[in-house]
């Protein structure tokens, strides 16, 4: 198949485009972030103790957000609210969770990185906000 050139950009074919794609997320499927990053998150889900914890911190959190929003959260609020954000991410798994979360955030930023570098444009921007930035 025939390459369009747009500028200077070259355009692959759609076929093609997606066939990198999807060796492309197969290879990053395959390194030991995302499965250091997927076993930590299954084992986070499982977790009772973990899940009881998120849900208190966030229970708070929302009963909490007019009070935050209007930026009138006392004292007391500020520190029950601290205590179980800490409660929740002090547990070994989510700590275990989170680690892996941003062992896989940065090898993703760095694999935006080599994109952006092999295609001459930037990435990051063209994909906007996302998991990894």
């Amino acid at each position: 198949m025939e390459e369009l050139v747009y500028g200077n950009i070259e355009i692959a074919p759609v076929d093609v485009v997606k066939r990198a794609a999807r060796d492309f997320a197969g290879a990053l499927t395959e390194t030991p972030a995302f499965k250091a990053f997927e076993g930590a998150a299954q084992r986070f889900r499982d977790d009772p103790t973990v899940q009881e914890a998120m849900a208190a911190y966030q229970k708070e959190q929302m009963a909490l957000r007019p009070v935050v929003m209007l930026n009138a959260l006392g004292d007391e609020e500020k520190a029950k609210l601290e205590a179980l954000r800490i409660a929740f991410v002090s547990q070994p798994i989510a700590e275990e969770y989170f680690a892996a979360q941003a062992e896989l955030i940065s090898l993703c930023q760095a694999l935006g990185d080599a994109v952006s570098e092999a295609t001459g444009l930037n990435y990051a921007a063209a994909c906007g906000s996302s998991c990894c930035g």
